[in-house]
């Protein structure tokens, strides 16, 4: 496993890692991770097994500019990785709005909780059929607990 850092446009590593995360699924790549340190404007980290997966992983993807010519030390970006344990603070029968994914924006209720394997099952507030779809703890943010009122849109 080789670590690549790409370059993309700035304000627009969340697109680029949707594309560059589209593409390992369809090419099926041997891509490890990808990864969009904090406070790092313009780049994103990928792990993969040899350059070629990774440039194949970016190629076509607007904002993608292209990996930087040598791979690079994890002891070299260790200081932009941080090991973190989610913090659960979803309940229950909370509406959340979904923030990443296919569903991103969605406005949804918490059915069940996997703390183990950090994810939430929801069902959709807008679909005409209640679904419920599995998400990752941090792809969700809570905005309103259960009991609580609606808050009055503003004019």
């Amino acid at each position: 496993m080789v670590i690549y850092i790409l370059k993309t446009t700035a304000n627009r590593e969340d697109q680029v890692m949707d594309f560059v995360e589209s593409n390992i699924e369809k090419k099926n790549l041997d891509v490890y991770a990808v990864v969009r340190p904090h406070g790092w404007r313009g780049y994103i980290i990928i792990e993969a097994a040899t350059k070629q997966d990774a440039e194949e992983a970016f190629t076509g993807v607007p904002y993608a500019k292209g990996v930087l010519p040598k791979p690079t030390n994890y002891s070299e970006i260790e200081n932009v990785l941080e090991q973190i344990k989610v913090q659960v603070n979803i309940e229950k029968n909370d509406i959340v709005e979904i923030i990443a994914g296919p569903f991103k924006r969605e406005k949804a209720k918490v059915k069940k909780i996997d703390e183990v394997k950090e994810e939430v099952v929801v069902e959709l507030l807008e679909a005409t059929v209640p679904i419920p779809i599995t998400v990752k703890l941090d792809a969700v943010k809570v905005i309103r607990r259960e009991g609580e009122p609606e808050e009055p849109k503003e004019d």
